[in-house]
């Protein structure tokens, strides 16, 4: 087995900080003031985290993987909630907000956050039959209403911290369902794979939890056919619509928000040294990858592309360091072991084909 160790962010903010350092440097003073202050958070967290050593990954012989093998071992559900309200404070944990099966509150944010939560729990569980993140029922939390006006939503390793936004270029962090779903995917990652939070192996711990983040809403949407899926991760963010209607699109990268870099294939990559080597930014080469796979295989994209994608994440043979095109390899290779009489191998082969990351295999 190979040793699954490099260096990582402490934490994975869903609001990259390139965009958080533009709006600071171009935004108007009420904007301004909240992106410097949410940088200066988000930088306190990454320096305080404890940095956690990850379980080893099981070997299984990769010639004995199933579609059933795609999953966990748990074999009950523990859906385990607790939301906690911060009050505009920075004092985690914050008061106790609502439990696991306690009623609705009049606090949305509290209650967007206990639903995404669960929503993304129930996903893990039918569709992968995963047991949380940890897959042994690791307890959800969640802090809202953390900061005064902090613009952002992040999984620091144990937990979900969310703020409520400027209220002037974005709304709470709460109201977009695939932010959970993205955010909590990194502990996933964490826990599956620890990919190495920085270039193309950055991009792709990105670009894993754009997939699930999106699939989770797929889910919520009644298994949704990928077809008719907006694939768009942090829908209804930006207060003001102006700026765009997302954080990200998966169909079409770089049409998100005013100023979204994202390129769609690899003769467009970004060479940088901003946002750790452009981890947000050269994610929308996979997440192309992935959206052109989902909707070629048809149906809901839980069912077929999304047990693929896992499976490569969980397969040993995929590196800290991964590039793109290694990853690709595994996703082929998987698609013909879960699928091996469809055309589910060439669709995947031929979406990675499109983006511009070709596969010998």
């Amino acid at each position: 087995m190979h040793q699954r160790t490099g260096h990582r962010h402490s934490i994975f903010c869903i609001l990259p900080p390139h965009v958080l350092r533009d709006i600071a440097r171009n935004g108007a003073e009420e904007e301004r003031q909240a992106a410097l202050d949410t940088l200066a958070a988000d930088s306190t967290f990454r320096t305080l985290r404890a940095i956690r050593q990850a379980a080893p990954v099981a070997t299984a012989s990769p010639a004995t993987v199933s579609l059933a093998a795609v999953a966990g071992t748990g074999d009950e559900k523990q859906l385990q909630r607790t939301i906690f309200d911060c009050d505009n404070t920075r004092r985690l944990p914050g008061a106790s907000a609502r439990t696991e099966g306690a009623p609705a509150t009049d606090n949305p944010a509290v209650d967007e956050a206990y639903d995404g939560l669960g929503a993304t729990y129930d996903f893990f569980w039918e569709t992968l039959h995963r047991n949380s993140i940890d897959d042994q029922g690791l307890a959800l939390n969640g802090h809202v209403h953390y900061g005064n006006r902090y613009n952002n939503a992040f999984w620091d390793g144990q937990r979900m911290i969310f703020g409520d936004g400027d209220g002037v270029l974005f709304n709470r962090f709460t109201v977009s369902l695939d932010i959970m779903g993205h955010e909590l995917t990194h502990g996933v990652t964490e826990k599956e794979a620890q990919l190495v939070y920085q270039d193309q192996s950055g991009a792709l711990n990105e670009s894993v939890s754009d997939v699930y983040g999106s699939l989770v809403k797929q889910y919520r949407n009644g298994d949704q056919a990928a077809g008719d899926a907006d694939w768009l991760i942090g829908e209804g963010i930006w207060a003001d619509s102006g700026r765009g209607e997302a954080l990200r699109s998966m169909k079409d990268p770089g049409t998100a928000f005013e100023g979204d870099q994202q390129p769609a294939r690899m003769s467009d990559y970004v060479n940088t040294i901003d946002d750790n080597g452009g981890v947000h930014i050269n994610s929308g080469i996979p997440n192309k990858a992935f959206y052109l796979a989902a909707t070629e295989i048809g149906g809901y994209a839980g069912a077929k592309a999304g047990p693929i994608w896992y499976a490569a994440l969980r397969d040993p043979r995929l590196k800290p360091d991964a590039s793109f095109v290694q990853f690709a390899r595994l996703t082929v290779i998987n698609a013909e072991i879960l699928f091996p009489r469809g055309q589910e191998r060439q669709i995947v082969q031929d979406a990675w084909t499109e983006v511009g990351v070709v596969i010998q295999i």
